[in-house]
């Protein structure tokens, strides 16, 4: 039986470990907590920071695990690094750091001479004053090391940078953040999903639109549909620029989420490449859509399975997913589904109960659940999602 080590015993990384187990593997958790829902499935627990490489390796070594995976953004640098260690499959380790933090990602960008914003990186609102002189507002204010835009800001002043950079440090564990040009898109929808990388190429394409609320922030993910709306001639310079980046890094297997974009200026941003699976069911949406099950496939390739095949459905699917969010923080009174679209609802999964004090949509963390959707058609699915906000809602007392 092999040994699958999994860094994370959170609702998140679930998947992994039921998946692992179906396949019948020996699953270790390593978590930092000792109340986590995996670990009632897992074979071998450990209570270890998943942030503490050398604890995990220890852990590892211990075990003699086969390989090692995570769906959690912190510990993805850490995973690689066991795995590196020990001769397991897995990415190089400073292509992984690299991936996971935006200050590293920009300077990589840079100076292989992609498309990306000017942007500086700092550690104290002096130096952020001094250092910012160059850039054109307005201007984002982010945390390095964040994801979910959690403590993400867009400024158009001066004036707006002692706020937006104290909420950015707030959410930021090395205490850095970085500020960057703003670039604006000439598309409605930003171009998201997950691909899979196997054997050094692009395996499965799980291209999608991701969509906000711009009446809350048009930086905060409410929503992704399937299939993308991106062009023939834009999706190849997608596939271009995605495998030169997977190239210079030398990244091998495994899922990643994709956050891009065209700019006014005619170029092709990468926002983010994650080193995991989206978040919000995407894996989900995408194996509804296209049969493809990316949670198994990840389980695979921790292991060095080289074979894994990625046959999609040919019959066309048309799928969503709506983030349940609330414009006010205060008491969740219920869940309002308008009867025009009640009828594509598939599923939908409640990260908050009626009763339960809910708060306003400022970052990913703060959703109340997802809603599972699919339509009879592209045309369907746009009217819908055009409109969603007065489909679908909450209803919030104070």
């Amino acid at each position: 039986m092999k040994k699958l080590m999994i860094l994370g015993g959170s609702e998140n990384q679930l998947p992994l470990i039921l998946t692992a187990k179906n396949l019948g593997l020996y699953v270790v958790l390593c978590d930092y907590s000792e109340e986590n829902v995996g670990r009632e499935h897992c074979d071998a627990f450990y209570c270890v920071s998943t942030l503490d490489r050398n604890a995990v390796l220890e852990v590892a070594k211990k075990e003699a695990i086969d390989g090692v995976v995570t769906n959690s953004e912190p510990a993805m640098p850490i995973s690689a690094y066991v795995g590196n260690t020990l001769g397991l499959p897995s990415n190089p380790y400073e292509s992984i750091l690299t991936l996971s933090r935006k200050d590293l990602f920009r300077k990589f960008l840079r100076s292989n001479g992609f498309a990306c914003p000017q942007s500086v990186d700092v550690g104290s609102y002096d130096e952020a004053i001094n250092s910012i002189s160059g850039l054109r507002f307005p201007l984002m204010v982010k945390p390095v090391d964040s994801s979910g835009s959690r403590g993400v800001s867009r400024i158009k002043s001066i004036s707006e940078l002692r706020s937006a950079f104290d909420e950015a440090m707030r959410f930021s564990k090395m205490k850095r953040v970085m500020v960057e040009e703003y670039i604006k898109r000439t598309h409605d929808y930003m171009i998201g999903g997950d691909i899979f990388v196997l054997n050094g190429k692009v395996a499965f394409w799980g291209l999608m639109n991701s969509f906000r609320n711009r009446k809350i922030s048009e930086f905060i993910p409410v929503g992704t549909s399937f299939p993308t709306l991106i062009t023939p001639e834009q999706f190849g310079r997608v596939s271009d620029l995605v495998h030169e980046v997977i190239g210079v890094l030398n990244i091998q297997s495994g899922p990643f989420n994709l956050e891009m974009m065209f700019g006014e200026d005619g170029n092709l941003y990468m926002i983010e490449m994650n080193p995991r699976s989206g978040g919000n069911q995407i894996p989900e949406i995408l194996k509804v859509a296209t049969g493809v099950n990316l949670v198994e496939a990840t389980v695979r390739a921790a292991l060095g399975e080289g074979d894994i095949r990625f046959d999609s459905n040919k019959e066309q699917k048309f799928m969503s997913t709506y983030v349940l969010h609330s414009s006010q923080s205060g008491v969740l009174e219920g869940v309002n589904i308008h009867e025009a679209i009640n009828k594509y609802v598939v599923r939908v999964t409640m990260h908050k109960q009626l009763g339960d004090t809910i708060n306003k949509f400022e970052n990913a963390g703060e959703l109340v659940g997802v809603v599972l959707m699919e339509f009879p058609s592209l045309e369907e699915m746009q009217r819908c999602l055009d409109n969603i906000p007065d489909l679908i809602g909450l209803s919030v007392s104070d």
